[in-house]
This record gives structure tokens, sequence and C-alpha cells, in this order.
């Protein structure tokens, strides 16, 4: 299906979301925290992003912003996976660039539903 890259500094989340989207057959690649996924977006360019918010060196708020204003990623969809729920997280999250937002837990068919819209877009 698609190449999507799990931005998430929790051992424990990649390995869930990782789980979900391998089952659905999806190829995943991973970064631990904002500055990794900024990078491996730049190299190996995934269809589509899960940002988790609160991340070291640089947050997921952050590096949506650097990823949605560079034309070279900036068709790449975002979806902000994060414990940050409440609706200003959320509509911050959509002003940075990102296309969708989930709280965690990620019920598996909201994460894949919103994956496949935005990938068919």
């Amino acid at each position: 299906m698609a190449r999507i890259l799990i931005a998430d500094d929790s051992p424990t989340e990649i390995y869930v979301l990782q789980k979900m989207l391998e089952r659905n057959g999806h190829e995943v690649l991973i970064a631990e925290d904002g500055e990794q996924a900024v990078n491996i977006t730049f190299e190996e360019k995934p269809a589509l992003i899960l940002m988790d918010v609160v991340m070291p060196n640089l947050n997921g708020f952050q590096a949506t912003r650097k990823l949605s204003k560079e034309p070279e990623t900036s068709h790449i969809p975002i979806i902000i996976v994060s414990s940050k729920n409440q609706e200003t997280d959320k509509m911050w999250g959509l002003r940075q660039g990102a296309k969708g937002y989930l709280a965690k837990p990620v019920a598996e068919a909201e994460l894949i539903e919103q994956i496949q819209t935005l990938l068919d877009t």
C-alpha cells in the first residue's frame, strides 16, 4: 500500500501504530523525535506521516509546520496522533498544516479510514 512515517518518542506507541499499519499492508518508517521526522521525510518522501506532539528536539507542531511550509514536502499529508486532545490542540495542529488529528489511544478503524481518505485525495 503506502510508506508511512511514524514520528513518536514512545516505543510502546510506535509498536502499536506499526502493528496497525502493517496489518493493513503499509510499510513503516520510524522517527523518534521531530527533528528525525523532518530529516527522514526529506530523505525518504513517505506517502503520509503520523506525528506525535510531545517529542524532544522539535515537537510535532514545529515539525508539522516546517514540513508543510517546504515546497518539497508540503504535499505529504500529516495526521497528528497525540494525547493532547483539547479542541484548541486540534485547531492549532490543523493550523500548522496537519490534515488530520487523532487522540490517543487511536482506534485502528478510525486511523485506517483517515489514512485512506488522505491517500485517495
